[in-house]
């Protein structure tokens, strides 16, 4: 449709279609950059609160956020058994996935668990029962897998975390386990979202309750725990409230907003190629900012979890392509 206003001719459906294409670059620019940095901001956060009270913060901050936005925009809300999936999905994914790395990362640096979440692709192929007999009668597949994870045992292996508590190897390799089982939480409730996600809903309503679910769980451990009792706001330093700022309105109301929005209009495929990017600036983040250590052989295996995630990522070549 074109409009003439002051001799000019103006294309409305190419200023849409190019808006869109403005939105898509800027979301994949929010999980391919913002996410690398969030690891980083994990670090800064668990220097004045404990790991469930800081995932509490952050999710309950970003809810109530998200949901004033809803009421305000009056969007319309999900059935009872969408609400159900969300649920579920938020608890799988930001509770125990985005949860669990905030624990590991007691132990381990914030390149080092980046690197971890960069398993995410090939655990997918392992959880998803579906695809295991073609995925496993391929040889290529196969080879990234155990590229992959011979790469994540490498890393840790070669670590010197100056950070760690004073019981060396054994800690490292308890941090690499506890965000290894949060990329299981996540890929899980990914899965679980796509199975079961068949209405058609608001992508801002969709993380509002996600976080929502995930923030009354993470308040619920806490104080099991006795989490809240450690924590006392008057003594928080300024950097861990500013790591708490930087991961509900970055990480959570950007990053993840993305993240919801581009799954439904790109392939998964598509999407996942930020699990390249996310360890590498996490890494660099991480030496520049925070003064990480990284040697030479933790390079070697940052680039074998790559290329084992690049591997299983390439289409298979149809039989009429040979």
């Amino acid at each position: 449709m074109k409009i003439v206003q002051f001799g000019i001719s103006f294309d409305k459906n190419n200023n849409v279609m190019n808006t869109k294409k403005i939105l898509i670059i800027l979301a994949f620019i929010a999980i391919y950059f913002i996410w690398g940095t969030t690891y980083l901001a994990n670090i800064f956060g668990l220097q004045g609160m404990k790991p469930f009270v800081l995932s509490t913060l952050r999710y309950a901050a970003a809810a109530i956020i998200l949901l004033a936005w809803c009421l305000i925009r009056k969007l319309p809300l999900p059935s009872a058994r969408q609400l159900k999936v969300l649920a579920i999905s938020g608890l799988l994914m930001l509770g125990g996935g985005a949860g669990f790395v905030v624990i590991g990362e007691q132990y381990i640096n914030s390149g080092h668990a980046a690197i971890v979440i960069a398993t995410e692709p090939l655990l997918f192929l392992l959880i998803d029962r579906k695809g295991w007999r073609s995925n496993f009668s391929n040889k290529r597949m196969l080879t990234g897998l155990l590229l992959g994870f011979t790469g994540i045992f490498l890393f840790s292996r070669f670590t010197a975390n100056p950070t760690a508590p004073a019981g060396g190897m054994p800690e490292l390799i308890r941090g690499t386990v506890l965000v290894l089982m949060s990329s299981v939480f996540w890929v899980s409730g990914t899965l679980y979202a796509r199975k079961h996600q068949v209405e058609k809903t608001s992508g801002v309503v969709d993380a509002a309750v996600q976080h929502m679910a995930a923030a009354i769980a993470c308040s619920v451990i806490a104080l099991c725990l006795g989490e809240w009792h450690s924590f006392t706001p008057s003594n928080m330093p300024a950097k861990a409230w500013g790591a708490l700022a930087f991961l509900v309105v970055m990480g959570s109301l950007v990053a993840f907003i993305a993240f919801s929005w581009l799954v439904k209009i790109k392939p998964p495929a598509i999407v996942s190629t930020h699990t390249y990017v996310n360890p590498v600036i996490a890494v660099i983040i991480g030496c520049l900012i925070a003064k990480e250590e990284i040697a030479p052989m933790q390079i070697t295996a940052l680039v074998m979890v790559l290329a084992g995630v690049l591997l299983t990522s390439l289409k298979r070549k149809s039989p009429a392509s040979h």
